[in-house]
């Protein structure tokens, strides 16, 4: 395939991100031409995907469209998709993914779209190549991406492979983690850029505080990643990827923004650390035992971020009252001139926290509905 021609591009994302994710888009150079709840359209190569999977922090995958169809059912799918030009995009070699959204009243379950797609790519490939890929359920090579509602299917070439939020960092992921994009969805949905003090008590894992200072040092996020669906395809330009890799990394700045993050369990406090060394950024961030509430904060101004548990896979919503007046206590006697910002799905036990918040942004934790709230922590009694 020209890997320098323009075609229209999907990149999705959790729900609620969408409209932070079209802001990446733009500031990296492309087009957002349509924001949609968990994803924006844009326009790019196959070149053009590299860059925008080694820079994206908050999208999913980004899905290159390569041709859209009309199938009313099963048999139509394979009728149509076995015609096109697939040795102009796979290899005949390798290992081929099917990943699929359905919603076509002829079909009860997707895998049999995926079949039926698989199916009609492997025998246009012996047809026209003399040769088939693997294929199965992993998604580390070649990945083809059917969308279908109702008799409209478009096909997409995953030139992300595995999910962005994969980021490859996280060796230790601990209970219920936050994902990578969705802790870089808070950050940049509260506004901090990097030159103001962050405070990730809680941290767990480190997600929160480690997608921080990947923000503070402008190190891509992608980084970290030695597999990515782009590099399977026909036209991959390994010479230009090494140059845009190397690009990202030399940018990379030494920042002596303060970031903290703490956890009363030794053990996270430990996973955290491994994980921040492998994402490259141990030394942006310090680390500390202690419960939330003796966490030492620079002079303001910052940004005091908390992901505390709200009782859907772990903990019980009474148990966790306290904790929720609690933090809006901290934040009220410990933390002003502070931006505090809590993620949670529970809106019952955010009432808990007892504190007006300035903003209560709607996000999406998988199929879970949350809110992140923000507070702005004044010294005293604000004047009206």
């Amino acid at each position: 395939m020209d890997s320098n021609e323009k075609l229209p591009v999907l990149v999705t994302c959790a729900r609620g991100v969408a409209s932070w994710l079209a802001d990446e888009i733009k500031q990296l150079g492309f087009p957002a031409n349509g924001v949609m709840e968990s994803g924006v359209r844009t326009t790019a190569s196959l070149n053009d995907c590299m860059k925008l999977n080694l820079e994206l922090r908050t999208g999913h995958r980004v899905l290159l469209q390569i041709a859209e169809l009309r199938a009313r059912d099963a048999t139509m799918l394979y009728e149509k998709v076995v015609r096109l030009p697939w040795p102009d995009w796979i290899h005949p070699t390798g290992h081929l993914c099917i990943t699929s959204s359905v919603e076509n009243e002829t079909i009860r379950d997707s895998r049999f779209a995926n079949l039926k797609c698989k199916d009609a790519i492997v025998d246009a490939m012996v047809r026209d190549a003399g040769q088939r890929p693997d294929s199965g359920s992993d998604r580390t090579g070649m990945v083809v991406h059917l969308h279908w509602s109702g008799e409209f299917a478009t096909l997409y070439l995953d030139t992300s492979g595995e999910p962005l939020s994969k980021r490859g960092y996280r060796k230790i992921p601990l209970e219920a983690p936050m994902q990578e994009t969705l802790a870089a969805a808070c950050i940049r949905a509260s506004g901090w850029n990097g030159e103001s003090s962050f405070v990730n008590p809680m941290c767990g894992s480190g997600t929160i505080a480690i997608e921080a200072a990947l923000v503070a040092l402008n190190r891509a996020s992608g980084l970290t990643r030695g597999n990515f669906g782009f590099m399977h395809l026909k036209g991959f330009d390994g010479k230009l990827w090494q140059e845009l890799f190397q690009n990202a990394k030399s940018r990379t700045t030494d920042r002596k923004t303060k970031i903290i993050a703490t956890d009363n369990r030794p053990g996270a406090v430990e996973a955290a650390k491994m994980n921040a060394a492998a994402a490259g950024v141990a030394d942006a961030i310090e680390f500390g035992v202690c419960d939330y509430r003796a966490t030492k904060l620079p002079e303001p101004p910052g940004v005091i971020m908390l992901n505390p548990e709200y009782g859907v896979r772990m903990g019980d919503e009474a148990a966790l009252a306290p904790l929720y007046k609690e933090i809006g206590d901290f934040f009220k006697q410990s933390c002003a001139g502070y931006f505090g910002y809590v993620f949670t799905g529970n809106l019952r036990l955010a009432r808990e926290i007892g504190l007006r918040s300035k903003r209560r942004l709607t996000l999406y934790n998988g199929a879970i509905e949350c809110r992140l709230l923000e507070f702005e922590l004044y010294a005293g009694t604000r004047n009206p």
